[in-house]
C-alpha cells in the first residue's frame, strides 16, 4: 500500500444512509477547503452504473476532485481489501490536501479506521447451512449458540443482530475459529495519523422515506429504467455485487416487460427503505462515538458544515 501522507493530513468521514443529503456536504467541505471528494460506497465504484447509485454528475465531479467513483467494471468482483489498496493509492494522488471521504457502506468505513481483519472466505456448504437453519429457529436460538463458539462476540453483538450473528457462526464453522479471534489481528488502519472528524447524517425516517421516493423518481426521469436496460445486456451472473444494487433488478424487469414501471418504481423505493433502515442500523450499532445531525434543523448543519471546514484547513 502506498505510504501516508507527510505532515498534519485531515479527513472528515460522512456517513449516512441513501439519500441523506451526505454527497452535497461533501462536496461542499471539499470546495471550501480545496480537498477531495472520496467514495466510501460499495455500489457507486461499479463504472456502468452513474444513475442507479446516484453517482456524483459530470458537473459535481468538475467542482471537485472526486476518487473512486466509477472506477471498476462491473463485471469484476470487489473487495474491501480491493478498496483499502485503491485508497491508499487515492491518498498518494492527493498529494496534502484534506480528504473528505463519504458514502454509506459502514464495512469501508470500519477498514478505514480500525484496519482489516485477514478473516479466511467462508465456505460454501457452510454459509448454507447456517442462513437455512437461520430460516427455522429465533435470532436468540442462534445467540445463544454464539455463546458457545465465540463468547467475545456474544459479549458484544445485540441478541437481534442477526446478519452479524450468523456471521460469526459461519467463520467459526468454516475456519474452526472464533471471528473475534481474526478480528484481534488487523492490518494498520490507513487513516493512521490524520486528524479525523467523523459524522453521520441522520434525517428523520419520514423525511428519508419521502428523499428516497423523490429521488428515485429523478433517476428514472434522468435515464434510469436507460441505464437498467444497457445493463441487462451485459448478461452479468446474478451472484455479482452490481447485480444488488437498489433499483437494478427492478428496473431490469420493467426493461424486461415483467413490471410495469409503476411496479418497478415501487418495488425499488420500497427496497431503499429497507436498505437505509439496515444501514441505520449499522452505524447506531458500529459508529456510537461518530457525532450525529438531522438534516432538517438547517441551524444544525450550517454550523457542522462550518466546523468541519475549519477542521480541514
Amino acid at each position: 500500500m502506498a505510504a501516508l501522507p507527510l505532515g498534519n493530513p485531515r479527513a472528515v468521514l460522512i456517513a449516512g444512509p441513501t439519500a441523506s443529503g451526505k454527497s452535497a456536504l461533501a462536496i461542499k467541505l471539499a470546495e471550501a477547503a480545496g480537498g477531495v471528494v472520496i467514495n466510501a460506497d460499495s455500489m457507486q465504484v461499479y463504472a456502468e452504473l452513474r444513475v442507479l447509485t446516484a453517482r456524483p454528475s459530470p458537473d459535481d465531479e468538475a467542482r471537485v476532485p472526486h476518487r473512486l467513483y466509477g472506477h471498476v467494471a462491473s463485471a469484476d468482483g470487489y473487495t474491501v481489501a480491493r478498496y483499502l489498496d485503491d485508497f491508499a493509492a487515492a491518498i498518494a494522488a492527493s498529494g496534502d490536501r484534506p480528504l473528505v471521504i463519504v458514502g454509506g457502506t459502514g464495512l469501508y468505513f470500519n477498514a478505514l479506521t480500525d484496519g482489516l481483519s485477514d478473516v479466511p472466505p467462508v465456505k460454501d456448504e457452510v454459509r448454507a447451512f447456517w442462513r437455512e437453519r437461520a430460516r427455522h429457529v429465533s435470532a436468540h436460538e442462534l445467540y445463544r449458540e454464539l455463546q458457545v463458539c465465540d463468547p467475545v462476540l456474544y459479549g458484544r453483538l445485540h441478541p437481534n443482530d442477526t446478519q452479524r450473528i450468523l456471521r460469526a457462526l459461519e467463520v467459526h464453522d468454516s475456519s474452526g475459529r472464533p471471528l473475534s479471534a481474526w478480528q484481534a489481528k488487523r492490518s494498520r488502519p490507513l487513516l493512521t495519523g490524520f486528524r479525523l472528524e467523523r459524522v453521520v447524517i441522520t434525517p428523520e425516517r419520514p423525511l428519508l422515506h419521502q428523499r428516497i421516493a423523490e429521488r428515485f423518481e429523478a433517476m428514472v426521469a434522468a435515464g434510469g429504467l436507460e441505464e437498467a436496460a444497457a445493463f441487462a445486456r451485459l448478461g452479468l451472473a446474478d451472484d455479482l455485487p452490481a447485480m444488488k444494487a437498489i433499483g437494478v433488478p427492478e428496473l431490469m424487469a420493467a426493461a424486461a416487460g415483467h413490471l410495469t414501471l409503476d411496479e418497478a418504481i415501487t418495488a425499488a423505493v420500497a427496497a431503499s427503505r429497507q436498505y437505509a433502515k439496515r444501514q441505520e442500523t449499522w452505524f447506531r450499532n458500529q459508529m456510537p462515538d461518530w457525532r450525529r445531525v438531522d438534516p432538517a434543523r438547517s441551524g444544525d448543519m450550517a454550523r457542522l458544515a462550518a466546523e468541519l471546514a475549519r477542521h480541514l484547513q
